[in-house]
């Protein structure tokens, strides 16, 4: 059963339970309103007519009346009082019967008493009210005044009453139900749209949304099912993402290792196979060795890569950029030393949000590239001002069509010299991505035969750039 189904059935059950049972009793405490008014009317009416009757028959001494007389008189006085409505009963025996009525217990000790009381009686069908008391009459004795009236009027008054009622709370039944059920349609549509939306991200519609229209939870639950669905499509596309670069990354990795492993193979098999010289055997075992290394430096660059991407294990803390320079430094120091180049450090730069251990090696990445394009007695400047970090060399510079290219993972410019200097292309790669997770980017700068500079810049609204702790 549907949601709005039930809603509407629990709605307009609880509805028509609550207004039948508030209807049922005012009808019954009408009625019984009614028929309490009624005994009260004619109880006044016998109290006053029979006071009335026992003052006249008082004054007039009956006793010395014939029998054919007494009767007489009293039918006069009962028409004089009330028309065809009373019966006068002295001793058991009707005295006088004006009613069209025949009274069945004429001598029960009913309407004996001083008080006036009363019985209701169901005649065929119609309702009787038979009502009496006692009248004292000195000297005569005591006589019974009964007043008959058929009250069938009013119950009939009452069973229209409730028909109405019941006509008209049917119809308001029906309208109830029918507005319920539109009015629960209309609340829940919300809830329908969401659950198209939700059904079509589950199809892969990642860009399926719901129309917000109102602002109670309804809507409030739409907004959040808008940002749960915008945070999946954002997680799906980086996952897509990242999922892509790493089939690109293996490609690349597969087409890599066919140089160095081809060459590895030829030289053990003439090592196997081939009976050569001594210095021969040594050239070839130089070879192996430098490609089996060139093996280690591309499985490792790549694993690092592929760490990048996981993003599962960065640290970050805020760190003195001067401090960061100084372990740099130190790294490079034996390095630029043997291709007697000069490393010149400048910083201004206060603490930044790092992974230490990352920024190093983006640092690092950086200088051994400018270290590969610089020659004997170069400059490399590396710049640590506002918001950027700059790497300036005076290489042999980059091509402008080649500088969107050489973020890429295995991408060489220039790959006879590159792999001459042991590169393998996975370095900027690396650096982007770390500059990436650090909420930065790198921009190159290049000038074939002057130099390049590499900045990586600092989003300052990012995690990875605080200008107020700097300045502190």
């Amino acid at each position: 059963m549907k949601l709005s189904t039930k809603i509407s059935l629990v709605t307009v059950v609880t509805l028509l339970l609550a207004t039948g049972i508030f209807g049922a009793i005012v009808i019954y405490r009408t009625a019984v309103y009614s028929l309490e008014q009624t005994i009260e009317n004619y109880e006044q009416q016998v109290r006053a007519t029979s006071y009335a009757l026992g003052q006249e028959m008082s004054d007039n001494e009956l006793l010395t009346y014939s029998e054919a007389t007494r009767k007489s008189f009293i039918n006069y006085l009962l028409k004089k009082y009330g028309s065809n409505k009373y019966i006068m009963i002295k001793e058991g025996q009707i005295v006088c019967n004006l009613t069209d009525f025949e009274l069945v217990e004429k001598d029960s000790g009913r309407w004996t008493s001083d008080d006036v009381t009363h019985v209701i009686q169901n005649l065929e069908g119609a309702r009787i009210l038979i009502m009496g008391r006692n009248i004292k009459v000195e000297p005569s004795g005591d006589y019974q005044l009964l007043m008959v009236s058929d009250i069938s009027s009013m119950y009939e008054d009452i069973a229209k009453q409730a028909l109405l009622f019941i006509g008209i709370y049917l119809a308001v039944a029906l309208t109830a139900a029918m507005a319920v059920s539109v009015m629960v349609r209309r609340t829940l549509r919300p809830l329908k749209r969401l659950q198209r939306a939700a059904a079509g991200i589950s199809r892969g519609e990642l860009d399926r949304r719901v129309r917000v229209e109102s602002r109670d939870e309804l809507g409030m639950v739409g907004t959040a099912f808008n940002q749960m669905a915008e945070q999946v499509e954002n997680q799906v596309r980086e996952l897509e993402d990242v999922s892509e670069r790493r089939k690109q990354l293996l490609g690349s990795l597969t087409h890599e290792l066919k140089t160095p492993m081809t060459s590895i193979i030829g030289y053990s098999d003439t090592l196997l196979h081939v009976k050569i010289s001594e210095d021969q055997q040594k050239k070839a075992l130089v070879h192996i060795n430098s490609e089996c290394k060139r093996l280690e430096r591309l499985s490792g660059k790549l694993m690092n890569l592929i760490g990048m991407y996981d993003n599962e294990t960065v640290a970050m803390e805020y760190y003195p950029v001067q401090k960061l320079f100084k372990r740099v430094e130190v790294l490079e120091g034996y390095h630029l030393k043997e291709k007697g180049m000069y490393l010149v450090m400048s910083c201004s730069m206060g603490e930044l949000l790092m992974d230490v251990d990352l920024m190093e090696s983006l640092m690092v990445n950086l200088i051994d590239n400018a270290m590969k394009a610089c020659k004997e007695g170069d400059t490399i400047d590396v710049i640590a001002v506002g918001n950027q970090i700059v790497v300036r060399d005076c290489g042999k510079g980059i091509p402008a069509d080649e500088i969107p290219k050489i973020t890429e993972a295995f991408y060489m410019v220039d790959k006879s010299r590159s792999k001459k200097a042991g590169g393998i292309g996975l370095g900027l790669a690396l650096c982007k991505q770390i500059a990436y997770l650090h909420n930065a980017r790198l921009q190159i700068e290049s000038t074939e035969g002057v130099g390049t500079s590499i900045h990586v810049i600092f989003d300052e609204n990012s995690r990875g750039y605080d200008e107020q702790h700097q300045d502190k």
